[in-house]
């Protein structure tokens, strides 16, 4: 069976590029470079025009802006008469949406090849225009952290040891689906250095069997259950490492979440950047723990599907992420600096721009951010095809390309490979780089301690090692370079259950879905139910009659039945894309419930489908004494679209009907006298206001994305085998346009190249609502129990008083190592003679060294300048005083109840008012609160204790643009707010 590509190729367009230059260097980027073009990202104020804007790209803005705003109000009224929409006319609408887009964009290019007058490829050479991040060379070497000390000692050994060519394999990947894994390196064979494997995902493993299907990483961040964070990350990593893979492609922080509508923002775990920062490092220890490489990504603001990728829309070139830098560092990148300070060996940069250059090419970004300030140790890989740049990527810190090919898919065109060893034959990348690119990939080997052979056997032919599956087909026997024209076979699945022993990671993924199960409203205490039915006003002769209703209850056409989950049929277990894997099995939500619920007292009727008949039977509404429906809404990954849906969600409905269907439910069950649950499965907010308020509608329950236990995980909460325990990881608003302007997807191109404007600055999700005074539907970190809870005695003990600066930078703990420089002679990267070549498959050699013409490079503007280091680097995740403890805050908590319960204490920080930044005369405006920290505790009914949280200076601290660095205020009083939600915060203390 042939797998579907982490983005099909037909979808992946040419972006033109200039031609080598004379001397035979590689390709320069047709974008401006960061050293060309960013210029002030350290004092990335955002201008009221951002980039100037063409007036033909703000008359098409307002164009398709005011059809889109009228769009998406029509989609916000209430389900009045007058506004009702079937499914049907809804999905038309998609379609609609998507032909408009590709309208706008015709008619955009279409004017302004007329107006440039230049010739039908003139638009594909337009490079982003006014980039704001500075230059920020050279990229930092690695190998200055203590803690990775000897694994550098060792990689420098072995890459002193390398040829030119050997580096360059380590550096870049083999080509799409050239070997087994969906990213290959080539091997440093005359140094024992084996080929790499890195595979999908934050969810589970990608394209493999016999592993599990965890649930999502937004129903992670729903547990709020720090241990289970970090357990689920280590079996996930623990079957990466029994299949082989040296690199797991996860956990995702980014997207963050600031617009709810985002068709990959369930693969993190919420819409706030401490509880993001959290789970993410719990999830690396976890991952690092067990021996492999842990990916934090995508780095960074890849916040939208729509325009995230050249071509992909038509479009030559990405929609540019523009955010200022105190957003930046506050939000955005506090999930990496948490991930970097936890020793993540990987990072991947994203699709999109930055202020205008793209993220894999952004010098200030992975130089100056990621490898000085956050003080980052291993090796920065690209997203697959992100890398748009040959030189200039590697120059602004740039790595490891994947999956290997160029521009295109299966173009055999490397961007690296043969070209960055053209570029360092001809001078144009100092071997400086390089060797710190291929060292810092070693290292990271090292760091693992994948260099053992005990745990990590060498792959054939020296042993038995590296991956036992294949991405690309299902067979036992199969191509072992399936994209080239090679057709040797062999064994290349072997079929490895590595599901743990009795289905362990099984009964974890099972405990992970049942804590990030919220239930958000319970009336009479209906919830939990009893498997008996009730005992009490029934008649004794008579069964409870149950009814279950909506495709979203049931197997539909089976969990696997579309491409990476693409389509939205059955019960909902996890959105689609490269973060989807394939199901082992999918318990679905009726054959749990049906299994558990007495048939010896309870009638189980069903309709396993959102369409009621019109001439329905009595038995399947008049008749019921309870009434459970299931309904769902589904998004991904931008390669794929279903219904309309083209990644992101085109609304916060629920989808397929969903809401009729409850509305005819919960109006008729029992005659309009009994009661409705509502369990809704789903990527991200649900808008629930055409039925919320339905009387009949007594309980609701957001169930996430459970993963393969979804059904027995529902049953357990749903009887009460165990405590109501998630928590919300985002604000459910009452309708899409509560979430603001900066909460919306940019559905329609503003220019050539898409610009989207984080204007919002700091205020997304919940703090966008405390600000505007919104009152939300149910509030960031909401979520009921079956017990209640009492919190007091909330004391403060100052562990270190309030400075405004962290203490200077420290010098670095280790030096990185050194190498000889001088460049090889050309002869000695020649193809082998009698080399055979594979079709579209990467090599690192040249075909001539008469190719190789040495001369002056035109090296981005602001290179040679020197770079002071960033006062608010010098550890792994920055300046260790960032992290000195200054507060400690404790509260007492008891269970009120008559059951055992689980408890999240959240603690949120407010910031004094009146805060000037002496550096700028800026004034400092904050969120009304921001999360700083939390526990989740089980107590017995009756039961007290004591919890602890501390606070940090970073805690306490804002990013002042005029230092580039993280100030303290001194004057004023902070509040430190404990409770059970951002807005029910029943305790507080002033600091």
């Amino acid at each position: 069976m042939k797998r579907s590509s982490g983005g099909s190729p037909t979808r992946e367009g040419l972006l033109h590029i200039r031609g080598d230059s004379p001397q035979g260097r590689f390709h320069d980027e047709v974008h401006r470079s960061s050293g060309e073009s960013e210029r002030i990202l350290d004092r990335m104020e955002l201008q009221e025009d951002r980039g100037k804007r063409s007036a033909l790209s703000q008359w098409a803005q307002r164009w398709f802006g005011s059809y889109h705003t009228s769009a998406r109000a029509y989609e916000d009224r209430k389900d009045t008469g007058r506004a009702r929409l079937s499914e049907r006319g809804r999905n038309r609408g998609c379609c609609s949406r998507y032909k408009m887009c590709f309208i706008i964009t015709g008619v955009l290019v279409g004017l302004f090849l007329i107006l440039s007058g230049s010739g039908a490829f003139w638009v594909y050479k337009t490079a982003p225009k006014d980039g704001l991040s500075p230059p920020w060379y050279p990229s930092p070497l690695g190998g200055t952290v203590k803690s990775w000390e000897e694994s550098y000692r060792k990689a420098a050994a072995m890459v002193r040891k390398m040829t030119l060519v050997e580096k360059v394999n380590v550096t870049t990947g083999t080509g799409w689906s050239q070997d087994l894994c969906v990213g290959n390196t080539a091997p440093a064979n005359g140094v024992g250095f084996p080929a790499l494997c890195l595979q999908d995902g934050p969810l589970g493993l990608r394209f493999v069997d016999h592993s599990t299907a965890f649930p999502a990483g937004i129903t992670v961040g729903a547990t709020w259950n720090k241990d289970l964070m970090y357990r689920k990350y280590k079996a996930h990593a623990l079957e990466a490492k029994m299949k082989g893979i040296n690199i797991l492609l996860g956990p995702s922080m980014g997207p963050l979440g600031r617009v709810p509508a985002s068709g990959r923002a369930w693969e993190g775990f919420g819409a706030d950047p401490v509880l993001q920062a959290v789970a993410a490092s719990q999830a690396i220890k976890g991952i690092q723990d067990a021996g492999v490489i842990a990916t934090a990504k995508h780095l960074i603001a890849n916040e939208q599907e729509h325009f995230r990728r050249s071509l992909e829309w038509g479009l030559p070139n990405a929609l540019s992420s523009n955010l200022d830098d105190r957003t930046l560092h506050e939000l955005y990148l506090w999930p990496f600096a948490e991930s970097v300070r936890a020793g993540v060996a990987s990072v991947m940069c994203s699709y999109q721009l930055v202020n205008n250059s793209y993220a894999c090419g952004n010098s200030k970004l992975m130089n100056g951010i990621l490898k000085d300030e956050l003080g980052f140790q291993g090796f920065v890989q690209s997203d697959w095809l992100a890398q748009r740049s040959g030189v200039a990527s590697a120059l602004a810190g740039l790595d490891m390309t994947m999956p290997g090919d160029g521009l295109l898919w299966l173009d055999g065109k490397s961007l690296f490979g043969p070209r960055l060893t053209e570029a360092a034959l001809n001078g144009s990348l100092p071997m400086e780089r390089l060797n710190d690119m291929a060292t810092r990939i070693v290292a990271a080997w090292y760091q693992l301690k994948q260099d053992n052979q005990t745990l990590w056997p060498a792959p054939p032919p020296e042993g038995e090692g590296g991956p036992n599956f294949s991405s690309f087909t299902d067979d036992k026997i199969g191509l072992i370079h399936p994209g080239s024209d090679d057709k040797t076979e062999a064994e290349v699945n072997q079929f490895v259950d590595v599901r743990g022993k009795g289905n362990s990671h099984g009964l974890l993924a099972k405990q992970i879905a049942i804590e990030g199960t919220v239930l958000i409203k319970n009336e009479g205490g209906i919830l939990p139910l009893n498997k008996k039915g009730p005992s009490k006003n029934r008649d004794a002769a008579s069964k409870y009659r149950v009814g279950i209703f909506g495709e979203d209850a049931g197997p539909g056409n089976g969990p696997n039945a579309c491409p990476d989950r693409s389509c939205n049929q059955g019960t909902l277990g996890s959105g689609w894309g490269s973060g989807a894997v394939d199901f082992p099995y999918l318990k679905t939500p009726f054959k749990a419930l049906q299994s558990a619920f007495d048939n010896e007292t309870v009638e189980l009727t069903s309709l396993l489908s959102n369409e009621i008949p019109a001439k329905s039977p009595s038995s399947l509404l008049d008749d019921q004494d309870l009434c459970i429906v299931f309904i769902n809404s589904d998004a991904g990954e931008g390669f794929e679209a279903w219904n309309g849906i083209r990644g992101d969600r085109n609304d916060l409905y629920a989808q397929k009907g969903g809401d009729k269907l409850v509305q005819r439910v919960a109006r008729a069950c029992g005659k309009g006298k009994s009661s409705t649950i509502v369990v809704v499965h789903a990527v991200g907010p649900v808008v629930l206001e055409r039925w919320i308020h339905l009387p009949g509608v007594k309980a609701v329950i957001l169930a996430n994305l459970p993963g393969q236990e979804s059904g027995n995980a529902l049953a357990d909460v749903v009887f009460g085998d165990v405590d109501a325990s998630g928590r919300l990881p985002y604000t459910v608003g009452k309708s899409l346009s509560d979430y603001g302007p900066g909460g919306q997807i940019l559905y329609y191109p503003n220019g050539v190249v898409p610009q989207q404007d984080f204007s919002e600055r700091l205020y997304i999700d919940y703090r966008h609502f405390d600000k505007e005074g919104i009152t939300p539907r149910y509030e960031f970190g909401f979520g009921l129990s079956y017990t209640t809870f009492e919190f007091s005695n909330l004391t403060l003990a100052e562990k270190k008083p309030k400075s405004a600066l962290p203490a200077p930078r420290p010098d670095v703990g280790a030096t990185p190592p050194s190498y000889p420089n001088e460049l090889v002679d050309p002869s000695t990267a020649l193809f082998p003679p009698g080399f055979r070549k594979l079709k579209n498959r990467i090599y690192p050699y040249i075909a001539r060294a008469s190719d190789i013409k040495r001369g002056e490079y035109p090296y981005p503007k602001g290179y040679h300048d020197k770079q002071a280091p960033s006062p608010a680097g010098g550890a792994q995740g920055g300046n260790p005083d960032l992290y000195t403890r200054h507060l400690i805050a404790s509260v007492s908590l008891k269970n009120t109840g008559t059951r055992r319960g689980k408890q999240v204490v959240q603690l949120y920080v407010s910031f004094p008012n009146g805060v000037v930044d002496t550096s700028t005369g800026d004034h400092i405006d904050f969120p009304v609160r921001q999360l700083r920290g939390f526990e989740k505790v089980e107590l017995e009914a009756g039961e007290s204790r004591n919890v602890e949280m501390e606070l940090s200076r970073k805690d306490f601290s804002y990013w002042s643009r005029g230092l580039g660095n993280w100030v303290m205020p001194t004057d004023g009083k902070f509040t430190i707010s404990v409770g059970a939600s951002s807005r029910d915060l029943s305790i507080s203390a002033d600091w």
